[in-house]
């Protein structure tokens, strides 16, 4: 039977040239030495290593990008942009990424519990200027659909229990309390795009 090779993939430079002109970091500049995905604490959880992120970038394959786990399992820690040869701020890249994400309504809260406790934890940050541990932890059950799993599992009764632990010592507080200046808090984190949004998503 005659067999067709499949063809070589190519540099696709244009997305490289938009992702460095969106954040000034410079994909190109991989030579997939894999220092950064060797020294990642949170590979065991990702579909595609950090270097195969940046490879699936200088590939063109945005959509495969913006829809893997990895970009939302990246803690920031940045052990992958310290230990880069070429200094690329593979943290930040991981950053942009998950905003274009959240621009293009990729991700939804449900069913990724990263980008929901993102999202309460930001949204808490726009409101009061701080967070308020009891509603963030509530809001983040409800928007992840995490309460069911507890609910089934059991777990839900352990962490009430622990609430009622901490509210009897005092070190989970019953009322939020903001700051003095919330609109300058609100401002910095509105300047980012894709940041905390309105109410108007709460149910996304």
């Amino acid at each position: 039977m005659e067999q067709t090779a499949a063809a070589p993939l190519e540099v696709y430079f244009d997305l490289a040239e938009k992702v460095r002109d969106a954040t000034g970091i410079t994909v190109t500049a991989c030579y997939q030495c894999r220092k950064c995905t060797n020294g990642c604490p949170l590979t065991f959880a990702m579909d595609y290593y950090p270097d195969q992120i940046v490879r699936l970038l200088l590939l063109g394959r945005e959509e495969e990008v913006l829809h893997s786990a990895t970009i939302w399992v990246c803690s920031s820690c940045e052990t992958c942009t310290t230990r880069c040869p070429n200094d690329i701020d593979i943290a930040g890249l991981m950053d942009h990424l998950k905003s274009e994400a959240h621009r293009r309504g990729i991700v939804r809260p449900k069913g990724n519990p990263t980008y929901a406790f993102h999202k309460v934890f930001l949204d808490d940050i726009a409101r009061r200027g701080r967070v308020f541990e009891s509603g963030l932890l509530n809001r983040y059950l409800l928007k992840s659909g995490e309460w069911k799993a507890k609910l089934e599992t059991g777990t839900l009764w352990g962490d009430l229990r622990l609430g009622w632990a901490l509210f009897s010592r005092r070190r989970l507080p019953l009322f939020p309390h903001g700051v003095m200046n919330k609109q300058e808090i609100r401002s910095l984190i509105e300047e980012e795009p894709g940041a905390a949004e309105t109410e108007g998503d709460e149910n996304t």
